[in-house]
């Protein structure tokens, strides 16, 4: 009986090393993966800033209305659900999917769903919830090429008046231990008084004449550094996790060992004690 004991303890051993090594090395791909596109957040963040900054400067200058600051007199809304492709990376989907749940399911018939990531795709679909398109494998450092197709689709969406509102739901990293869903209005735009500068900007052509192809800019370099953020939150949460499941069988393995000698001396002393009384009886 000791022996088939040891047996299924050395089975459960072996199979949690190997579990072990997979975790780990997730882990440090993972590690890789955050600090190359952890540069890309960067840079981008800064970009981002001081193209925010322009943008700020048309919508406190525009004369004339117009729907990408006065809006389209449309109660719908659209929300834009960042995901990931893959799983192991702890509560990342869960927190977007909640976050847009949690504002889209008090009104879901004026509200629309674009959703990114064939995780996202999966747990909204449990929900019920219809898309008005679905964008998948992503890559590890998101581009323009993704960028352009989804913002196409929500600005066709908007100026046709069939939704008055774009939201984007996506996971902001502040560092590798803390990271904040956040729900973002792209458009319409509202200008920022606070940023108003003391000199006067003058435009040529007028504001009015760029803010159509000065929106669109706008809009793909704010989902742009939305997606590096997801991105970015992706691989720090699958580096912890990574690293907290590796820890996990490190324990395991420890409490298996110490169970598993604890067996093998307990069957040897049983086979000691076995022989020495098989001795004694042959006296």
């Amino acid at each position: 009986m000791a022996g088939a004991g040891l047996v299924a303890i050395k089975r459960r051993i072996k199979s949690i090393t190997s579990t072990q090594k997979i975790t780990n090395a997730m882990k440090l791909i993972a590690t890789s993966k955050l600090r190359k596109v952890r540069k890309k957040l960067e840079a981008n963040n800064e970009y981002c800033k001081l193209f925010t900054s322009i943008v700020n400067e048309f919508v406190l200058g525009a004369e004339e209305k117009n729907i990408y600051i006065d809006g389209n007199k449309s109660k719908a809304k659209l929300y834009i659900a960042l995901n990931s492709d893959t799983g192991l990376c702890g509560g990342f989907n869960a927190s977007v999917v909640n976050e847009a749940d949690a504002v889209m399911s008090k009104d879901k018939e004026n509200n629309s769903l674009i959703v990114v990531g064939q995780k996202g795709r999966m747990y909204f679909k449990r929900l019920k919830y219809s898309t008005e398109a679905e964008y998948v494998d992503i890559p590890d450092i998101p581009t323009m090429k993704e960028v352009d197709t989804i913002v196409y689709k929500a600005l066709d969406l908007y100026r046709s008046g069939k939704i008055g509102e774009v939201n984007i739901v996506y996971t902001k990293f502040i560092s590798t231990v803390r990271q904040n869903v956040i729900v973002e209005k792209l458009l319409p735009l509202k200008g920022d008084k606070a940023e108003e500068r003391n000199f006067i900007v003058k435009f040529e052509p007028s504001i009015d004449e760029m803010l159509d192809d000065v929106v669109k800019l706008h809009l793909k370099q704010k989902l742009l550094n939305c997606m590096i953020n997801s991105k970015v939150s992706e691989q720090a949460s699958r580096m912890t996790a990574m690293d907290g499941a590796t820890k996990n069988a490190n324990d395991l393995l420890d409490k298996l060992n110490l169970k598993y000698n604890r067996e093998r001396q307990s069957a040897i002393t049983q086979e000691i004690t076995e022989i020495v009384g098989g001795a004694e009886a042959l006296k």
